[in-house]
Order: C-alpha cells, then sequence, then structure tokens
C-alpha cells in the first residue's frame, strides 16, 4: 500500500464508484479513474503503476456489470466472447506497438472522428432505440469482430481512451442491438481485454493490490449499479449518457493536447 493520506484514499474510492457506473451505462469510466490515480498516487510513482492498478479496479467493476446485464439483457455471450478474443488480440498488437509511435500524432484524428460520432448519434435520434428485428447475417458478425474486436481493441493497446464507447457504438452499427444491449455486450469484450492488460501489469508488478483491491469493491458497486440503472432507464438514458461522455473524451484529449 503506498504512503498516502486517509483523505487520498477516501476520494480515490469515490472516483471508483462513479467510474464504475459511467462505465458500466456507457463506457469511458477510465476518464475518471486514471486521472484520479495519477492524481493521488504519490510523486515518483511510475505511471505504470497507475495504469495496472486502474486495470485491477477496472475489470472488478467491469465483471459485475457484465454478470448484471448477462442476467437481464439479450445478450449473446457466444458472439461477445469472439469479439472480446480479437479485441485481446488487437489491443496486444496496439501495445507493442505504442512504444515506437507517437500518439500525439493520432490525438487529433481521433477527436474529430468522436465530434463526428457526436454529431451522427444527435441528428439520428432513433440510433440504438430499439432492436432492429431479424437475425443479423454472418457478413456482420465477422465485421464486428474485425472492426469492433482487433481494430477497436488496436486502439485500446495503441491510445486507450474512450474504447468502451466505441465498443457501444460499433456494436450498436454492426449487430443493429439497441443501446442498452450494445452496453452490456461491450462489457463483457472489456472483460477480455483488461484481463490481458491486467496479465501483463501483474507480471511486471506494476500493480498496486491492496489499494487496487479497497478501489475494486467501490468500482464493483458502481459498475453493479450503473448496469441496473441503464435496464431501468433504457435506451434513451444511455443515450444521453453517451453524448456527455463523447464530448468529455474529446475536452479530455484536447487537454492533453495542446493545453497539459
Amino acid at each position: 500500500m503506498p504512503d498516502i493520506s486517509l483523505t487520498t484514499v477516501v476520494l480515490l474510492c469515490l472516483a471508483a464508484l462513479a467510474a464504475g457506473w459511467i462505465d458500466a451505462v456507457v463506457g469511458g469510466g477510465g476518464l475518471l479513474l486514471l486521472p484520479a490515480l495519477l492524481l493521488g498516487l504519490p510523486a515518483g510513482t511510475p505511471a505504470a503503476h497507475a495504469l495496472g492498478t486502474n486495470k485491477a479496479v477496472a475489470i472488478v467493476g467491469t465483471t459485475g456489470a457484465a454478470i448484471t446485464y448477462a442476467r437481464k439483457a439479450p445478450v449473446d455471450v457466444r458472439t461477445a466472447v469472439r469479439i472480446g478474443l480479437a479485441a485481446l488480440a488487437g489491443s496486444s498488437g496496439g501495445a507493442f506497438l505504442a512504444a515506437g509511435m507517437s500518439t500525439e500524432v493520432l490525438k487529433p484524428v481521433i477527436m474529430v472522428v468522436l465530434l463526428a460520432v457526436a454529431a451522427f448519434v444527435i441528428l439520428r435520434p432513433g440510433f440504438g432505440s430499439a432492436p432492429r428485428p431479424g437475425p443479423v447475417s454472418r457478413r456482420r458478425v465477422l465485421a464486428a469482430i474485425g472492426f469492433g474486436g482487433l481494430g477497436i481493441g488496436f486502439y485500446d493497446g495503441l491510445i486507450g481512451p474512450g474504447t468502451g464507447t466505441f465498443l457501444v457504438l460499433a456494436l450498436t452499427a454492426l449487430l443493429h442491438l439497441d443501446l442498452v444491449t450494445a452496453s452490456a455486450t461491450a462489457k463483457i469484450v472489456n472483460c477480455c481485454t483488461n484481463a490481458g492488460a491486467l496479465a501483463m501489469f501483474a507480471w511486471q508488478g506494476a500493480v498496486l493490490w491492496q489499494l487496487a483491491g479497497l478501489m475494486a469493491v467501490f468500482n464493483l458497486a458502481g459498475g453493479t449499479l450503473g448496469a441496473h440503472t441503464a435496464l431501468k432507464k433504457g435506451s434513451g438514458f444511455v443515450r444521453v449518457v453517451l453524448l456527455v461522455v463523447v464530448f468529455a473524451l474529446v475536452a479530455n484529449m484536447a487537454y492533453e493536447q495542446w493545453l497539459a
């Protein structure tokens, strides 16, 4: 356990609670959790320890949300796991290339994509409001595995922010899901990618297990509550949270690109 004050521990636990709720509803909990760890850990703590602890906390909340969704939402677990395994492979490739590539060049492109996504969701109020009738074609499932799994997984390993949000949007569009079911499916995919990343950080000894265990309890509570909220409020509520998270992502990336 790092040498941090009780007040900081409490604030980190509250951040984990809020991040779990956001992540369960529409993804993007890392926007809150990772910066909180970077600020809360003592000066001089390697960034890898914040990243590893973040994954150890997030995987618990994501798993709790996935279980809650799977019990009450019509999730195709088999398809979700196939996409998750592809995402695991993609994130490994992205992480491998990240060391030799400047992500600063890519961030403006990602911001433009996010703003385009926000415009699309605003201009298409019916997007994700209800699943389209009829079975999904094999071609669309393969596209979800390729783009939603390998592609977004690669992005997760290379850059990271907004991976859950991108997954929700991709699964809604490609598999004709409503936003609630897409969020549920994205949680299962996130479990796969988080497990791979956590294994790597644990192997490197970059996880503060005592702090992670304490924060994980709050993250689990937030994730479970968030899943229940999304199931109760429906796709309209998820749509509003989605837009808020997208604009928060753009603001965060813009700050890091030009102001930090």
